[in-house]
Order: C-alpha cells, then structure tokens, then sequence
C-alpha cells in the first residue's frame, strides 16, 4: 500500500493534541499529584514512564531521549516510592477522560476510537519500547478512554520510530533539541527552559553540530543542516506510516476527518499551549486537508 509519508505526520499532529491533555489539563496533572507524585515533573515522568515499570533514570533518560539526565534523576526512581507505576497509569487514564469529556463534550467519539485502535493494536512492535510498553495495558472501557489510550500508543509509535531515525543520524538527544529549534522549533529560550539548558551546554551542542556542517558557529541551518533536517522527519513519517496498514485508504481517510474537529476542540480549551517543545503542532489544523 503507497502512501505519502505526510499523511503520518498529519494524523500525528491530530492524536498528539489528544493524547497532550496528559500533560497540559488540569485534571490528569492534578490527578498524578493526587496519586502521590511531588511536583510536575515527578507527576510527568512517572505517568509517561509508568508502562515501563518501576525503572531507574537511566532507562528513562535512554527512552525519552532527550531530556536532562539531571532533571529525570530528580524524578525517578524516588517517584515509585510515593506510588507505585499502577496508580500513575490509573491517574493519568482516568484525569485524561475527565479532561477529554470536558473538551469535547456530547461529541461521539465510538467510531474514531474504534478505527485508531485498529490502526494501534496492528501497528509493529519491533524497536519501540515505549509504545510495546503502553500496548501491554489493558484497554480501557470507556470510548474517550479507548481514544486516548489509542492516541497515546500511536503518538508514542511515532516517537520510538523518530528516536530511531535520530540515533541512527548520530544526533544525540540534547543535540536533537538544539536542531529542532534551529529548524524552527520551539525557542531557544523556550526550549533552554524546559528542557534544561544553560548558555554553556547550549553552545557546546551548538558547536558539535557544526563540526557537522549542519549549524553554523551561530546556531543557524545551514544548507546541509536544512536537507538533514527534512531527511529526519521524512524517515520518521515513513517508518510510522506502518502504524497504519490495517486500515484501508477510506478508513484512513474518515480517521482523518473524525480526528480532525476533536483537536480542535481540545485545542479551543486552551489547555495545550500554542508553544510546546515539539514545536507549534496546532497551526496544521488551520491548513485546509488535500483533496
């Protein structure tokens, strides 16, 4: 089955608003810390690392990439002696319905939850730890829970298959946020706030990816840099494209069109902020869809 790579990073942009409100609703963050967890980011990486078990920081930092080992450390492994992995993966589950339900309302989502969870239960487990980790879960009741939990292993598909593509490349997680805020990302500011940068691990990131020819000594694209950078995100939209071989090419295209008003909705609560370290995901919504 032929597809174009960008029809993978289109359904992307659409599940990650979904599966985002983990992360940015007021009802899961309150929810984790409920559950025990001390502050947002112990509340973050228990909740995320949660499928995985009660692991240490290094295999947080090694599948989250690209993150601070300091700040992961100040978060894992003291996180499962406040609660266990079980009550994060019930706090988040049941915060993210709750803030789902409230951002969409009496909208039904029984068929677009049923499509991405045929889409997520025949996606290729091979080389993605995070995603073969939440598809070990059990598969929640509720519709909205369906949803999310489908958005979240098809959003962590994606990430497993773009850690890859990194690794294989040579760009190391801490140069990977520098690339992508050159390539017109988040911020340096925004980024160097939260992902932990300071002016001198910033510059030496900067410096390596020149050695490269990929920045220049500014922390600007340059022409390779600028042909590597789409050559990474097409890899990552190629590979993830398997996620979507159950379903044929007007089931892909009705997942689309249910995805579609459901983020938006999200996206109108205010809840995801425009800007996130990913980048600024919600401006493919204005886009009109290709015919």
């Amino acid at each position: 089955m032929s597809r174009e790579p960008a029809l993978a990073r289109r359904l992307w942009q659409r599940f990650e608003l979904i599966h985002a409100v983990t992360y940015f609703s007021a009802e899961p963050v309150a929810a984790l810390r409920d559950a025990g967890y001390k502050g947002y980011w112990m509340g973050y990486f228990a909740g995320r690392a949660a499928p995985l078990g009660p692991v240490g920081s290094e295999v947080v930092t090694a599948t989250f990439y690209n993150f601070a080992p300091s700040r992961v450390a100040r978060a894992i492994p003291d996180a499962w002696g406040f609660a266990p992995p079980e009550a994060a993966l019930t706090a988040r589950l049941d915060g993210s319905i709750v803030a789902l339900r409230r951002a969409l309302g009496e909208m039904d989502v029984s068929e677009v939850a049923t499509l991405a969870r045929r889409a997520a239960v025949s996606a290729p487990l091979e080389g993605r730890t995070l995603f073969a980790a939440n598809s070990a879960l059990p598969w929640p009741d509720d519709p909205l829970g369906e949803l999310w939990h489908a958005a979240t292993l098809l959003r962590e598909h994606r990430g497993d298959g773009h850690v890859a593509a990194l690794t294989a490349a040579g760009i190391a997680g801490r140069e990977a946020n520098v690339l992508h805020s050159s390539a017109g990302g988040a911020p340096r500011e925004f980024m160097s706030f939260g992902r932990d940068y300071d002016d001198d691990e910033w510059s030496a990131n900067v410096a390596r990816l020149a050695e490269r020819d990929l920045l220049t000594p500014d922390g600007e694209l340059t022409a390779g840099g600028t042909a590597f950078k789409a050559e990474l995100e097409q890899r990552t939209d190629r590979v993830a494209l398997s996620a979507y071989e159950a379903l044929d090419d007007q089931e892909v295209d009705r997942l689309m069109t249910l995805l579609t008003p459901l983020a938006r909705a999200v996206l109108a609560t205010g809840d995801v902020p425009p800007m996130t370290p990913i980048g600024r995901i919600s401006a493919a919504l204005d886009e009109p869809d290709p015919s």
